[in-house]
């Protein structure tokens, strides 16, 4: 019986402790929907087209979803985010089992600096390189591969300066 009761404690215990650092809502301090966030579009300095429109409508959409920023559609907005792509690479990772020399795989990425300023005062509240990357099959067209891995290459940066903006602390 007293071995129950301990267990019961312990659990308890643990149970109160493990939620002791949730916190419902936004993380860094704002209140949800207090302030507006605009995106501008990314300058896209690669040889990749339409990269800056898919990681800028992207973004968009993420900020949308998340909550935290109210996004300013038609009027300027209190937090204004821009942003410079001025990497995009390919990497290949696994070969034709027929011929060594041609990659069946490769793996996309690309390099973003974006900036986050207070548009009232101007201070810089972000200023971070943020990378981000997609897996391409090749199959028999690389172009076409890519093109359809544009929009995952976009999210998965996207995701990435979301998180910035929503969970870090400035």
């Amino acid at each position: 019986m007293r071995a129950l009761k301990f267990f019961l404690l312990c659990l308890v215990t643990a149970t109160v402790t493990s939620c002791a650092s949730y916190h419902l809502g936004a993380v860094n301090g704002t209140v949800p929907g207090e302030k507006s966030i605009e995106v501008l579009p990314f300058n896209n300095q690669t040889l990749q087209p339409r990269l800056g429109d898919a990681l800028t409508q992207s973004l968009r959409e993420r900020l949308q979803v998340d909550g935290t920023y109210h996004l300013a559609k038609h009027a300027a907005g209190d937090v204004v985010v821009t942003g410079v792509i001025h990497l995009y690479a390919r990497e290949s990772l696994g070969s034709s089992a027929t011929d060594f020399a041609t990659p069946e795989n490769y793996r996309v990425g690309a390099a973003v600096h974006v900036t986050v300023r207070e548009r009232a005062s101007g201070k810089l509240l972000l200023d971070k390189e943020v990378k981000g990357h997609s897996l391409v099959h090749i199959g028999s067209d690389l172009a076409s591969a890519e093109r359809q891995a544009l929009p995952l290459l976009a999210d998965s940066l996207a995701q990435s300066i979301t998180e910035l903006l929503t969970e870090g602390a400035w």
